[in-house]
């Protein structure tokens, strides 16, 4: 058993694309054509970052109520968590890309740590190697 998947809802396909692509670095794993339960147009979109066994599809907010979650999917508690290799590069490479960090680096019993917002405002913990 493993988990395959988890949503992150956001305003434009597009634009996520290119936030977890080009910024974060992950792979886009599809981008097809589907429909709503009802009928309407919309898109299946996944990425993954390398290496990674579970994906994110990216849902473009249908709705007010979708709408009114984006950025605020987990009550505005850190509700992500990308782990890396090299902290100290991943962390530099990313601000020097624009990502805003909310906290500064810290070194915690688990590792490296800071937290930043993904192009929704969803707060991630950055994980490094302890």
């Amino acid at each position: 058993m493993q988990l395959d998947l988890v949503t992150i809802v956001v305003d434009d396909y597009d634009s996520a694309i290119g936030f977890f692509t080009g910024v974060l670095g992950f792979g886009l794993v599809e981008d097809s054509p589907s429909l709503t339960n009802d009928g309407r147009p919309k898109r299946w979109v996944v990425v993954r970052p390398p290496g990674g066994q579970t994906g994110i599809l990216l849902a473009q907010a249908d709705g007010e109520r979708q709408a009114a979650v984006v950025g605020d999917q987990v009550a505005g508690r850190v509700g992500f968590f990308l782990r890396v290799d090299d902290f100290d590069a991943a962390y530099a490479r990313m601000k020097g890309l624009g990502v805003e960090f909310v906290t500064s680096p810290r070194s915690e019993p688990y590792g490296s740590v800071a937290v930043f917002l993904d192009i929704a405002g969803n707060r991630w913990d950055l994980l490094g190697p302890a």
